[in-house]
């Protein structure tokens, strides 16, 4: 069985910082791209930030130079470092991991406030 589990959401002031995990079981999990996703109220998802098997990495413009992805392949764990966070970045993350298929982890919110 597969899952993706994501933990490290929570409120945060913003200029703050918080750091997203995702552990996953149930799949090879240094084969597969790791992406992360975000989805606030009313928005499409989409994506924050990918990670290639390979340690390439890709952001969205509006992350870019505050939020980095990276992974630990012994640990099956995929984290997002998410710093100076703005009023425009609330949303429920998710993480997906990609190799033939797609698997989606529940999501864990993520709210900046003062």
């Amino acid at each position: 069985q597969v899952q993706l589990v994501e933990s490290g959401g929570g409120l945060v002031q913003p200029g703050g910082s918080l750091r997203l995990s995702c552990a996953a079981s149930g799949i090879i999990f240094s084969v597969n791209a790791m992406n992360w996703y975000r989805q606030a109220p009313g928005k499409q998802r989409e994506l924050v930030a990918e990670i290639s098997r390979g340690g390439s990495t890709n952001y969205a413009d509006s992350v870019k130079g505050r939020f980095t992805i990276s992974r630990d392949n012994a640990k099956n764990t995929v984290y997002l470092q998410m710093n100076s966070l703005k009023p425009e970045d609330p949303a429920v993350y998710y993480c997906m991991a990609r190799w033939v298929v797609e698997y989606w982890g529940q999501g864990t919110q993520v709210t900046v406030s003062s």
